[in-house]
């Protein structure tokens, strides 16, 4: 179980073409005859909606047919993946091939300009803000609007579908302290001369969406804005030249290794490797920092040119149910519909009880905060940890 999704998925970018060696489960390179399946009055690769093919029973009988569901970067123990794709499977007997697993959102983008029209392609994306906002800009993704689409805040999904806020949590601070008697708190005490080699952060914040929110929050926590991410340069110079980072991408595994005793990653991801590690003896104590409070959301989003359209239209409905969304809720992820969840009464309760303690209200980046903050860390983050 190493939930190191490079993509750490939102935000990340050195990895790039290389890292995307589709393997054997989509290797062929012949289009699927699926995806000029009809049902109703549009070919499912067009419906922007299940009533578009008839209605839920129409795209279900479609999406069987087909058979065939290609995810992509979707570590089982990231945000309850596993249980989530077994649970897809079960109800629909729908077959999921889940490519590169600890890939990135940069690796997702890759596979669909790469694997155009090709059967081994994505069907479907888990992407960070800003790879979910650059891929719509290319096209790349197929307008769609699940059944509750309206149960989304607005703001949290493209006006079309193509991208939907999905699941999402804070940056937080997470801690061996059988290793560390005096865990970090706040992004001030991570540069104090105690925890010399022992900071981490989920991959490179230029290819992966948690690093990039690690920076994110470390640039709030130092003067920064959304508007400007280069504090957050700036602290992690500051931590390499003190010697407190530590340039291993933190993972389930490495935290449990000892390797990164001290991780800056999704509270979800922390809060999922507490619970694993109590019966491992290991005290993983997970801290949302006050001074650099930052939440965001992964997206969904389903590849244009999808093999399976009928599945990749399913798969959506599936993640956007109450069965779904309850399911990212179990993996201490806090789901995009949990507030109308709690008004409908369908909400688990038991598991929004256990998720981590946040003081204060965080905003949300626009594209254009995005964009400008993406284009910072191109160019220099490189630098900020040099040396």
């Amino acid at each position: 179980m190493t939930p190191s999704r490079t993509r750490a998925a939102a935000l990340t970018g050195v990895l790039v073409a290389a890292a995307l060696a589709v393997s054997a489960c989509g290797s062929s390179t012949s289009k699927t005859t699926a995806a000029g399946s009809t049902s109703g009055t549009k070919s499912a690769a067009t419906a922007t909606s299940a009533a578009d093919l008839g209605g839920m029973d129409a795209l279900v009988a479609a999406a069987k047919k087909e058979g065939t569901l290609n995810a992509i970067t979707l570590p089982r123990d990231w945000a309850n993946y596993g249980a989530i794709m077994d649970g897809f499977t079960k109800k629909y007997g729908i077959k999921i091939n889940d490519e590169n697993p600890e890939g990135s959102s940069q690796d997702e983008i890759n596979a669909v300009t790469t694997t155009k029209n090709q059967g081994r392609a994505p069907d479907v994306l888990d992407l960070g803000g800003a790879f979910a906002l650059s891929g719509a800009q290319q096209g790349l993704f197929a307008p769609y609007k699940v059944a509750t689409f309206s149960s989304i805040p607005t703001g949290q999904a493209a006006a079309d579908g193509s991208w939907t806020f999905d699941y999402g949590g804070y940056v937080s601070i997470g801690c061996n302290q059988t290793k560390v008697p005096n865990c970090p708190k706040t992004f001030a005490d991570l540069l104090k001369p105690e925890y010399k080699g022992m900071v981490a952060l989920n991959g490179d914040p230029t290819q992966a969406g948690a690093a990039f929110a690690g920076v994110y929050a470390a640039a709030l926590a130092n003067g920064g804005s959304l508007d400007n991410i280069q504090p957050g340069l700036d602290f992690f110079t500051k931590l390499k030249k003190a010697g407190n980072f530590n340039p291993v991408q933190a993972k389930q595994s490495t935290v449990e290794s000892g390797e990164t005793p001290i991780t800056i990653d999704w509270d979800y991801l922390n809060a999922g490797y507490a619970a694993e590690f109590k019966a491992k003896n290991i005290n993983w104590q997970v801290n949302v920092p006050t001074d650099g409070l930052y939440a965001n959301y992964y997206n969904q989003a389903i590849n244009k040119w999808a093999p399976h359209p009928a599945a990749a239209r399913l798969w959506e409905e599936y993640l956007y149910s109450a069965e779904g969304q309850n399911l990212f809720l179990s993996g201490f992820a806090r789901p995009v519909e949990m507030d109308a969840m709690k008004t409908a009464g369908t909400l688990d309760t038991a598991a929004a009880a256990k998720l981590p303690a946040v003081t204060g209200t965080p905003t949300f980046p626009t594209q254009a905060q995005i964009t400008k903050a993406k284009a910072t860390l191109a160019s220099g983050w490189a630098k900020a940890i040099a040396g």
